[in-house]
C-alpha cells in the first residue's frame, strides 16, 4: 500500500493530501529512509514522522484498504511519541 494511503486510513495523518505533503517535504521515513508518497509500506515496516519537534515512531502491524475508526488503531503499534 502507498505510504500516504496508509497514513491517512491507520488515521495517523487524518487527510490523504496532508500526508502526501509531510512526504514531500522530508518529514516521513520508512525504516530509516527517507520516504515519498509512493513508497509501499507492509507489515514489519517501521515508520518515523517528525511532527514538528516531536517524533512520533510506529511499527506497521496491519495493512488493511478498508478499515472502521477502532480497527485503525489496531495497524499500528507505537514504538515512541
Amino acid at each position: 500500500m502507498r505510504l500516504d494511503k496508509y497514513l491517512k486510513n491507520s488515521r495517523i495523518i487524518k487527510r490523504r493530501t496532508v500526508a502526501k505533503e509531510a512526504s514531500e517535504n522530508g518529514r516521513v521515513a520508512v525504516n530509516g529512509k527517507v520516504a515519498k508518497p509512493g513508497t509501499e509500506v507492509s507489515v514489519g515496516d517501521i515508520i518515523e514522522i517528525q511532527f514538528g519537534d516531536k517524533l512520533f515512531k510506529a511499527e506497521i502491524t496491519h495493512v488493511a484498504e478498508h478499515v472502521t475508526k477502532d480497527g485503525a488503531k489496531e495497524m499500528y503499534r507505537i514504538i515512541e511519541g
